[in-house]
């Protein structure tokens, strides 16, 4: 078992910058992957970024490439994503999720185990 918890949502303007935050407790952190998600109302979920377990393997959607970053500290049991240079189009909930598989996914049906979101909107 999985416990995920996000924090770090909130309100900022266009072109500002959040950080996310994901603690995991359970199962030891540095044997699975990590994901984000995001889902905006009446949206289907969609993949954000993911980090491997050992955080050398990051991957991203088209649509954050350059502007988001994930990233893992092992130690303290947490997954980050820093977003930069945000847009009103990123307004969404965001989702951490694991994913205790070995084959690298964006697909959420791949992930076992989701953290309940914390919100994020951007004003024009």
């Amino acid at each position: 078992q999985v416990q995920l918890v996000e924090s770090g949502g909130g309100l900022v303007q266009a072109g500002g910058s959040l950080r996310l935050s994901c603690a995991a407790s359970g199962r030891t952190f540095s044997s699975y992957a990590m994901g984000w998600f995001r889902q905006a109302p009446g949206k289907e979920r969609e993949f954000a970024a993911r980090i491997s377990k050992s955080g050398t393997t990051t991957r991203y959607a088209d649509s954050v490439k350059g502007r988001f970053t994930i990233s893992r500290d092992n130690a303290k049991n947490t997954v980050y994503l820093q977003m930069n240079s945000l847009k009103p189009e990123d307004t969404s909930l965001y989702y951490c999720a694991a994913d205790l598989s070995v084959v690298s996914s964006t697909n959420p049906a791949a992930y076992d185990y989701w953290g309940q979101g914390t919100q994020v909107t951007v004003s024009s």
